[in-house]
């Protein structure tokens, strides 16, 4: 397996990795046995008509969760078969019931469940599956070199998406809060302390906004898919990041108790 280089942490090594990345993704995805798993997605996931065939199927497996960055739950295949199989229409599936809105995008995209219709025979859906694990596997190399270089290829990859949607703001925001790779990138970027987490979900969402408006000039995350905006995003998780991990960072207590005092 090809380990991705990263000569540094912090803002240096993601302008490095940023400078390599395509060179080193490619050979990362020549790699044997990512090879072996995106192949065979590509050749039997056509065969897949249920869940239940779905998780059993190792390989087929860890391409479907890699590409939501679930791989964590490859052993959990009652969980995952449950997840896919009530689906994301009925507003108490399982899916739908996490904070993590990552279990409710795999349900939907394969569409195993009660109304939906499965894509799983789509050239388009197979080939698009693919390019996300490979990309999420890629994210994991990097992260295991340095944890934060996995969290800024995450959101340079999905902010575009995630952006682009057709949804309101809360919505937008909504799905970073539940996302998190993101929630952390967006904490750290804006100041926050974890700790923001135990509060009312709706005082989250306002924090947020606010948030953002002063230290971006916009509480619309649509500005995120320009690159622009993105880098400026990356680059402020990145030097909080490394200021935190040399104990410049004042305390999440303190940060939370200044938030919801004001």
């Amino acid at each position: 397996m090809f380990t991705p280089i990263i000569p540094a942490g912090g803002l240096v090594g993601w302008r490095f990795l940023q400078n390599t990345q395509e060179a080193q993704f490619d050979s990362f995805t020549k790699s044997p046995q990512v090879r072996r798993d995106a192949d065979h997605f590509r050749d039997r996931i056509g065969e897949i008509s249920n869940a239940a065939d779905l998780v059993q199927d190792r390989q087929l497996l860890s391409v479907a969760l890699g590409a939501f960055g679930l791989q964590d739950d490859i052993d959990n295949r009652a969980f995952i078969r449950q997840v896919l199989e009530e689906g994301t229409v009925d507003d108490e599936a399982l899916a739908n019931r996490f904070a993590d809105s990552r279990y409710a995008e795999l349900s939907a995209a394969f569409g195993f469940g009660p109304q939906e219709a499965s894509p799983v025979k789509d050239a388009a859906f197979v080939e698009d599956m693919i390019s996300r694990f490979e990309a999420g596997r890629f994210e994991e190399a990097a992260g295991a070199q340095e944890a934060s270089m996995r969290v800024a290829l995450y959101a340079d990859r999905t902010l575009p998406r995630l952006a682009e949607e057709d949804l309101s703001i809360d919505s937008k925001w909504f799905t970073i809060m539940g996302d998190p790779p993101l929630r952390q990138l967006f904490e750290r970027a804006l100041n926050l302390p974890k700790e923001m987490g135990q509060i009312d979900i709706d005082q989250q969402l306002g924090i947020f906004r606010d948030r953002a408006r002063r230290v971006f000039g916009s509480d619309d995350p649509a500005q995120f898919a320009q690159s622009e905006a993105r880098e400026d995003l990356i680059t402020k998780y990145m030097v909080r990041e490394q200021l935190a991990g040399i104990g410049g960072a004042m305390s999440g207590g303190a940060i939370a108790l200044t938030l919801l005092g004001g």
